[in-house]
């Protein structure tokens, strides 16, 4: 597909606000009926493309905002006249966060495509070609414009090193140009990309293939724009940019500030700057509601300790929601620094989605737990090999420990990632068939079987959406000034917790005397005799020994693997446990037999809730 033209010299300018931006700033929580408030006017702006869709909008829109993501797909395309709407596609990761099946991947391209998806920025996490092929293929079968895809990462604080010089990038490019790609996009999702080697880098791709040459980096470290400039004057066709409310930060640079300084130069934008101020204050004024989802942990407006942990700017705002639930925050410090080390013993893989949640997940799991204590079903799933080849050697022992008794096996593979995978897409119909026929709410389940069922419950009105759920950037009452009413009890022996307002924000804080040793990281304990009862009482013998399977940390429950009355053995896996949107499986310390199950799948749990309990032998 053709997009739209520019004059000769002219740079294009891709507009970010009703994805990456949001994605960056706000947690991906900014509503449909208020992107519908902007649409019409962005239309009219003159933008090479508007990015509406992809990256996760679809995750958050199913499991925070209630929404539909097929229908704002629909209702954009309807006010969208002039300017065509692109979106970002993990390759054969689609929205979700592990690689799916042949099947699943076509009918998901196929769909997007007649919602009103014009192009498909199509990138993988590890830049492995293979993991391109079916996406790509399908996208041009359907006549759309395949945008392919490199994620910029560095090992050293400039491009160059052992792994991403300017030959690896050339490389790369020159085979998706190979592979029908119709235009080739550096993505620079950390913002790490420093203005002359954005120029060298533009330079040489633009020397060495023939499609147009984009460019998408992030604010985080401050240098984007100075990039930008250095790119355009490089010879950079494309760069993707944001409305001022939602810019900078982790987000893109603005767009405002760049059109007036290329005004009169033969690069100028061509943008019509007064309409993007009415679109400055419309937006403002939109955004009151979802004040709470801004990072408010430092006062400057970017993070030059992104040069050495290199997090996406969207998974900033995400991990530190993440760590807010978690009653961690205060860590942040530790996890940027155990970053950078797990990312090497996991082969130095691009931190973009999926990836960048499966190494910060780790590290964070690392901060809290003792390093590879608990490890999540997606890293055992990424080292055995079903995520792609990393761009260098994972680190052997930390292999063999991850992929102890992995079910597939402890060798890893070499084959196409997507090949070891059966097809999914007629399981997931029939999983669905007694709540709709619908194709795309048959996709919403295979991406994400458990809160993708739990959302067409709630389309469908067989389930009540909570409260929390509607409330997200709506108009909120006024809070009275008024003391919590009731102190909740410390959770742990030294620690006194306090509620804590900041502005808007609420935070429930535990604090340890001065001098005290650090809280130890949560476990679950081996059987102990119960607490002695009163001499009048009898207890059951049964109960005088059992073990709780606690939530290390505000999840979802997934599954369980176990129902009671089963005799368990020590290390059983009792229960599938989402956190942070990876998989973990918590075993039992001790043998017993599995006295109660206390959720089911799909119900959100807090840390500390007792999923199940174990009656020890």
């Amino acid at each position: 597909m053709s997009v739209r033209s520019h004059r000769k010299h002219t740079v294009g300018i891709t507009d970010t606000t009703l994805r990456d931006a949001h994605q960056s700033t706000l947690a991906t929580r900014l509503r449909t009926d208020d992107m519908k408030h902007l649409a019409e006017g962005i239309d009219l702006v003159g933008f090479h493309s508007v990015e509406v869709w992809g990256g996760a909008t679809f995750d958050v829109a199913t499991r925070f905002l209630g929404e539909d993501p097929w229908d704002r797909i629909r209702k954009l395309k309807g006010i969208f006249k002039k300017t065509p709407l692109q979106m970002l596609l993990r390759g054969q990761n689609l929205v979700g966060y592990r690689n799916y099946p042949d099947d699943v991947v076509r009918a998901f391209v196929e769909s997007s495509a007649s919602c009103g998806i014009d192009i498909f920025r199509i990138f993988d996490a590890l830049n492995d070609e293979r993991n391109f092929e079916v996406a790509m293929k399908t996208v041009k079968a359907l006549g759309k414009h395949a945008q392919a895809t490199l994620c910029y990462s560095t090992t050293e604080r400039r491009l160059g090193g052992p792994i991403y010089t300017i030959d690896y990038y050339v490389k790369k490019a020159l085979t998706l140009q190979d592979m029908g790609a119709d235009s080739l996009c550096v993505k620079d999702m950390a913002g790490l990309i420093a203005p002359y080697d954005a120029y060298d880098l533009v330079k040489a791709l633009k020397a060495a293939v023939k499609i147009p040459v984009q460019l998408h980096t992030h604010y985080t470290s401050g240098m984007a724009s100075m990039s930008y400039l250095k790119g355009i004057e490089a010879g950079v066709d494309v760069v993707d940019t944001a409305l001022a409310p939602l810019a900078l930060r982790s987000s893109q640079p603005a767009v405002e500030p760049l059109v007036v300084a290329l005004e009169g130069s033969e690069r100028e934008t061509g943008l019509d700057l007064a309409l993007l101020l009415e679109l400055d204050q419309e937006l403002e004024g939109l955004l009151h509601n979802y004040r709470e989802f801004l990072d408010t942990t430092r006062v400057s407006v970017i993070d030059t300790q992104v040069l050495a942990h290199q997090i996406p700017g969207g998974m900033i705002s995400n991990l530190v929601s993440q760590l807010k639930e978690a009653g961690a925050l205060d860590r942040l410090e530790e996890v940027y620094a155990e970053l950078p080390r797990t990312r090497k013993e996991l082969g130095y893989p691009p931190l973009v989605t999926p990836t960048s949640q499966i190494v910060g997940i780790q590290a964070v799991q690392n901060v809290l737990f003792g390093r590879y204590k608990m490890i999540s079903q997606e890293v055992k799933d990424y080292v055995y090999g079903l995520y792609g080849h990393p761009p260098a050697p994972i680190d052997p022992e930390v292999q063999k420990l991850v992929l102890k008794g992995y079910p597939r096996g402890e060798a890893p593979i070499t084959t196409r990632a997507a090949d070891s995978l059966e097809p999914e897409l007629e399981k997931a119909k029939e999983a669905v068939k007694h709540i709709s026929t619908k194709l795309e709410d048959a996709l919403t389940y295979a991406l994400y079987p458990t809160t993708g069922m739990r959302f067409l419950r709630w389309k469908y009105g067989l389930e009540e959406m909570p409260q929390e759920v509607k409330s997200i950037g709506r108009e909120k009452p006024a809070r009275a000034a008024e003391k919590p009413a009731e102190k909740p009890a410390a959770r742990a022996p030294g620690l006194r917790p306090f509620h804590v307002y900041v502005g808007d924000e609420y935070f429930r804080v535990e604090v340890a005397p001065a001098g005290s040793p650090p809280t130890p990281a949560p476990a679950v304990p081996p059987c102990l005799p119960a607490e002695l009862p009163a001499e009048e009482e009898e207890v059951p013998a049964e109960a005088q020994k059992a073990v709780d399977i606690v939530a290390p940390m505000p999840g979802i429950v997934i599954h369980y693997e176990v129902k009671p009355g089963d005799e368990v053995k020590e290390g059983d896996g009792i229960v599938v446990f989402e956190a942070m949107k990876m998989q973990i499986v918590l075993s039992t310390p001790s043998p017993g037999v599995v006295k109660s199950v206390n959720f089911k799948p799909g119900d959100k749990t807090a840390k500390g809730d007792i999923l199940a309990v174990i009656a020890c032998e």
